[in-house]
């Protein structure tokens, strides 16, 4: 792994549905807490999460976020309870993995940040596959570039589509499905979304093998990564703090030249 001196860190993930809060002391991840983003009670959170490093002086707040509002949100309400600013990602500090993008592109940064986690420990291309509100399959090249993917409804986008859009479908809870072949219209739509979503992903997996010309290696990470893939042969690894652990390897600076390498054109 890339060298990084020890850090004491309190890093914010904020989500499409909910926030990942991650305590880093000494470098080392030693808890973890999700809320609801419509929870009331940020406060609390901040206060329990940075309880850890409150005597640290070299103590840091990292943000990153797939919504500029909630950011915003998240930021004052830190600036309030804890009377400490944030670094944010992107912003403050760049993910260091390089990128082969279309010059308009604009990646969540959560992706971006899976990537760079990813690839620091494996050192070969691989896919991350994060499995949430959406489901994201991405790629990363050989020499730690990462290239984009493919974005996909998550499991419970994809019941509640249906609940809504099928006048005889019902609105089913997100379970595993008992059977491979569902005999009822529940197990059915259970089936059709847990086997689909992995359908999907070794799909992808498989094309992204032919591009990078051998079989990259598949982690996975989300709120709905261990329940998809935690027993699925095709995903080497579940990480469910990945995103966390890509934002205090970001605190560590960029690592590569290649930041930002448009689209070659064919």
């Amino acid at each position: 792994m890339a060298d990084e001196k020890p850090v004491n860190l309190l890093a914010i993930n904020i989500g499409n549905t909910r926030t990942q809060l991650g305590t880093f002391a000494s470098g080392q991840l030693e808890n973890t807490e999700v809320f609801s983003n419509s929870n009331p009670d940020i406060a609390e959170y901040l206060k329990r999460a940075y309880e850890p490093i409150r005597d640290a002086a070299d103590a840091i707040v990292v943000l990153a976020s797939t919504c500029s509002e909630q950011a915003d949100l998240m930021s004052n309400a830190v600036n309030s309870v804890l009377d400490m600013g944030v670094v944010r990602i992107e912003e403050d500090v760049v993910v260091p993995i390089g990128r082969q993008l279309d010059p308009e592109a604009i990646v969540g940064q959560d992706r971006l940040l899976n990537a760079a986690a990813a690839f620091d420990v494996m050192r070969q291309a691989c896919v991350v596959v994060d499995a949430g509100t959406a489901v994201t399959v991405d790629f990363v090249d050989g020499v730690g570039t990462f290239h984009g993917g493919a974005i996909v409804c998550g499991a419970r986008m994809m019941l509640d589509a249906l609940g809504k859009n099928a006048a005889q479908l019902p609105m089913v809870e997100l379970e595993k499905p008992s059977e491979l072949i569902g005999h009822s219209t529940v197990e059915a739509m259970r089936c059709g979304v847990f086997y689909g979503i992995r359908g999907i992903v070794r799909e992808l997996v498989e094309q992204y093998a032919e591009v990078a010309g051998t079989f990259p290696v598949v982690v996975a990470t989300g709120g709905d990564g261990e329940f998809l893939f935690g027993d699925y042969q095709l995903v080497d690894r579940v990480v469910p703090d990945l995103t966390l652990l890509g934002m205090k390897l970001a605190l560590a600076g960029p690592k590569k030249s290649n930041l930002d390498v448009d689209r070659e054109e064919s």
